[in-house]
């Protein structure tokens, strides 16, 4: 289930099926990945339960998400965290999935794609320096040079950069959201079908 998080002025809040409005607005930029917010919450709390799971009773229980959508493809809002309030504990949270990121980021690598084939590459990012190769699949050269990399992914398992990625941006977007003094909203995608 892919979640999305926004954050604007408390005086801007709607009722469903109005759209929250589309200025003013803070939203974190996560993964594509359905997954990365799931697992990123996976261990964290957030007043004495897990995120996750706050993230699901507030979408899925009994009382449905009541508030405007933030836009197309997805449902109605809850409010995730309020301030004055939520605060400490939103705060706690960021601290919270900033440190699991750092605990699982693993060995690092700089990873490259094949032009023709698009076979993957990954050099540890300590022993990563410019050097052109044959790619294995098809035989192009592919060049790898750490500034033309696609970026860093975790040599342990790929899908936990995406994780991490998504810890940093939710701390980052909940500090933010609770400087500027406004709410946190999350709705989930509309299963079309």
């Amino acid at each position: 289930m892919g979640f999305r998080f926004v954050a604007i002025p408390g005086h801007r809040v709607v009722a469903h099926p109005q759209s929250l409005p589309s200025e003013e607005r803070l939203e974190p930029e996560l993964p594509p990945l359905h997954e990365a917010v799931e697992r990123a919450f996976a261990s964290a709390e957030f007043r004495d339960v897990k995120a996750k799971d706050r993230l699901r009773a507030l979408l899925k229980g009994d009382k449905p998400p009541h508030l405007g959508s933030p836009g197309s493809g997805f449902g109605p809002s809850a409010v995730f965290a309020q301030p004055p309030q939520d605060l400490p504990a939103l705060l706690r949270l960021a601290d919270e999935l900033e440190s699991l990121a750092r605990r699982d980021a693993g060995e690092r690598a700089l990873v490259w794609k094949c032009t023709e084939c698009s076979a993957r590459y990954a050099v540890p990012v300590a022993l990563a320096r410019s050097v052109s190769i044959r790619c294995e699949r098809c035989g192009h050269p592919v060049e790898l040079n750490p500034g033309r990399s696609l970026g860093e992914e975790s040599l342990i398992d790929p899908f936990l950069g995406a994780v991490n990625s998504a810890r940093h941006e939710l701390a980052g977007f909940f500090r933010e959201a609770m400087a500027r003094g406004w709410p946190i909203l999350v709705s989930t995608e509309e299963i079309s079908g």
